[in-house]
């Protein structure tokens, strides 16, 4: 697929934009299968509220009308939208009348070990912390050099991902996923107020539990309350959860809960 910038086939961007600048925008990750993007409304429900907290001018239903026919031209893969602030002049202070400027990238399916999915992964101890900024704190905005920085810690094959904390410790995320724990049935995640980005699989799952009556904990979560889990779970919108089965020296077992919740993951990406 080419990539289109405003709705056009293009391969090339203004050097004005601050997006390049200051990492000025936002985007989103969305899985395509049957031209189809899944999650859809989640991820432009996101996609406007990042453009309102930002004070981004875009015209959210000519994105959602772009986003449908790049998705369906694409069939199957993975569709990236950046969505920047547009043109600027030099300095940070942004034009609040500048149109936001809208890029389309698709890339084939996801191809990720199967294992991951079936047995489980180990996750990494990433020594780089996430910074406490609640102005941003849930955006995918356009700012990931904590994730860059965290990925480039380990190069092997034995971990799939990579646990992040913040500044004081408390369980975040992963590097490119959100966390799950199971607790004497109660389905926690960690509270998002001060970093971390709000993931459209995670509000689904929340959704689903809660829709399935299993009990939900949105709170801080701190490395050692890991050791009590009963399981562990990552998730995201392209692959849907993946079991955690051990991070340093704990280990956990795939457990039911996760399963129950992986089935139904697997079944909205394959819809």
């Amino acid at each position: 697929m080419d990539c289109w910038v405003d709705g056009q086939p293009a391969d090339a961007l203004s050097l004005k934009d601050r997006g390049l600048a200051y990492g000025d925008g936002l985007f989103e990750t969305i899985a395509v299968h049957n031209g189809r993007p899944i999650l859809f409304e989640r991820h432009v429900t996101r996609l406007a509220d990042g453009c309102s907290r930002l004070a981004i001018a875009a015209d959210i239903e000519l994105v959602r009308h772009e986003l449908l026919s790049y998705a369906a031209a694409m069939g199957e893969g993975v569709l990236k939208l950046i969505l920047t602030r547009g043109d600027g002049l030099r300095g940070y202070a942004p034009d609040p009348a500048a149109p936001g400027r809208r890029i389309l990238q698709g890339n084939p399916p996801a191809a990720y070990p199967a294992v991951h999915a079936e047995q489980g992964i180990r996750l990494f101890p990433c020594s780089t912390r996430l910074s406490r900024q609640p102005l941003l704190a849930g955006l995918k905005h356009l700012n990931r050099l904590e994730q860059v920085l965290a990925r480039a810690e380990w190069q092997d094959s034995e971990h799939a991902e990579g646990l992040m904390l913040d500044q004081a410790g408390r369980v975040i995320e992963g590097v490119f996923s959100n966390l799950f724990i199971v607790r004497d049935g109660v389905l926690l995640t960690p509270d998002l107020k001060r970093c971390g980005v709000a993931g459209v699989m995670r509000a689904e799952i929340l959704f689903q539990a809660e829709s399935l009556a299993i009990p939900t904990q949105i709170a801080d979560i701190s490395l050692e309350q890991l050791q009590w889990a009963d399981e562990i779970f990552l998730c995201n919108s392209v692959y849907g959860v993946w079991p955690v089965r051990a991070y340093a020296a704990l280990s956990w077992p795939v457990g039911p809960l996760t399963r129950k919740l992986q089935t139904i993951a697997r079944a909205l990406l394959d819809a």
